[in-house]
């Protein structure tokens, strides 16, 4: 019994538990509610509807926390009692080897015992079973209760005059708060953790070293000068802005001035599909047909020159990847983010501003050009900052498409590496995290995550002064 208790898949047996009580108590408290409200003359203060989420709110959060906590501490009491009834032998083996041993046991327990096991490992996967059973059925049988009390006092204290829909409104603004305080824990816990790691790198780098040093080695340890990595990362994020921004914006001033409303409904939505592409695929579509077309556009170059005599060496790159296609196709990628803000900032300009220019005898595209574009000209720019963090950030078409040389070259068709690129190779590996070369990684995510939040913070300046002039 305990063991069968044991293999139960908890996380989707509490949702539905959760979702039952909740359901059962907005019942039994609207019923209540209902009936309170024809045997009493007395006006009510709340609707029935408010009754019954109070007594569902009173019965769901005691069960919810119930269930956050078993999430959290249920497999480290059940380890913890296996430990403690362990054979002596096993107080031979390291901690690491011990927490492995472990693990295969939960692994061998979530899935059928294999017979071929040995004797001990299958006694201790069916302890490890019959403990966890009896956490599961102490989880339940905690749950049931807290239910069954919650339902039981939520409902004596309904009364005609009783709050309920106050304490429901204050109940929901507490929620929303706790939302935000965890967006906000979130962001305050990766810069922190940021700042920990990458002072620890510091401590063995300097900074100025590495944020000036033109040579970086760091899968040997040997040189850490991330000036090569900042460049190509700028590089590529200019070639992106270079596509994405006369195209979005020309997309955008097309849609909103010149569009008719059946265009406008068909053109946007196909748009904006690019923006719900996985980036993966752009990286495919990067290196398989952007990438070799620009090496054989390259060498044809190379030979034309050659042959013409300008030059006695190629004067481009052929590489099979190289910083102008992942430049090329994150431009793509971004275009959505420029067009559709750009689209909705120039919507936001005034008519009267377009009837006056109008009436004074301009044409359409005199209006665009001096009245239009002039207007929304801080939100364009804020959309354009926006996507240009979105193009630093990137990671899935640089590590496919642009290469991974640490170097600084004017040439767009060589290959060149960028932050998000370095970060993925330093953090695969078995490499420890105190180690320099793991926690250069932190350093790079700490200057990536600083550029990113600068122009995020211009852009929303941008934005601010844009409102406060036009709304």
């Amino acid at each position: 019994m305990l063991q069968q208790l044991g293999q139960l898949p908890m996380g989707w047996l509490l949702i539905a538990l959760i979702a039952v009580f909740g359901s059962a108590a907005f019942f039994l408290g609207r019923v209540r509610a209902e009936r309170l409200l024809l045997s009493t003359p007395v006006r009510m203060h709340s609707r029935p509807n408010y009754h019954g989420y109070y007594v569902a709110m009173c019965t769901v959060v005691p069960v919810l926390l119930i269930a956050v906590a078993y999430s959290i501490f249920a497999e480290d009491l059940t380890q913890g009692a296996l430990m403690r009834e362990l054979p002596s032998s096993f107080a031979q083996l390291s901690a690491a080897e011990l927490q492995s041993y472990l693990d295969s046991v939960r692994m061998a327990a979530g899935s059928a015992v294999s017979e071929g096991s040995d004797r001990v490992f299958r006694a201790i996967t069916n302890r490890y079973l019959e403990l966890r059973g009896m956490v599961n059925g102490a989880t339940l049988v905690l749950l049931g209760a807290l239910a069954a009390i919650g339902i039981f006092w939520a409902q004596r204290r309904l009364k005609p005059d009783f709050r309920a829909r106050a304490l429901v409104e204050n109940g929901m603004e507490l929620v929303l708060f706790l939302c935000a305080g965890v967006a906000i824990a979130t962001t305050a816990g990766i810069v922190l953790s940021l700042l920990y790691e990458s002072l620890q790198f510091f401590q063995k780098v300097s900074a100025w070293d590495f944020l000036t040093g033109t040579r970086w080695n760091a899968q040997t340890e040997a040189e850490f000068g991330a000036l090569p990595l900042f460049f190509g990362t700028f590089m590529i994020a200019l070639i992106a802005m270079l596509v994405a921004a006369p195209i979005g914006l020309f997309s955008a001033i097309f849609l909103s001035e010149y569009a008719s409303p059946q265009a406008r409904a068909w053109i946007k939505p196909i748009l904006e599909i690019l923006a719900g592409i996985p980036t993966v695929v752009y990286g495919f579509f990067a290196l398989l047909v952007v990438a070799p077309g620009i090496r054989q556009l390259a060498i044809l170059f190379n030979e034309g020159v050659i042959r013409l005599g300008l030059a006695s060496e190629p004067i481009l790159a052929a590489q099979p990847t190289s910083a102008l296609a992942a430049g090329l196709v994150m431009g793509i990628m971004v275009i959505p983010f420029v067009s559709s803000l750009s689209d909705d900032v120039i919507n936001a300009v005034p008519q009267t501003l377009r009837d006056a220019a109008y009436a004074l005898g301009a044409t359409k595209s005199e209006t665009v050009k001096q009245v239009v574009v002039p207007a929304a000209l801080p939100g364009i720019i804020a959309a354009l900052l926006l996507a240009v963090s979105r193009a630093i950030g990137e990671t899935m078409i640089v590590v496919m498409a642009a290469g991974k040389s640490a170097r600084i070259s004017l040439d767009p068709t060589s290959d060149l590496t960028t932050i998000t690129v370095q970060i993925v190779s330093l953090m695969t590996g078995e490499t420890g995290f105190d180690d320099p070369k793991t926690l250069s990684a932190f350093a790079l995510g700490l200057v990536l995550f600083a550029v990113t939040l600068a122009f995020n913070i211009v852009a929303l300046r941008v934005v601010k002064k844009y409102r406060e002039k036009y709304d």
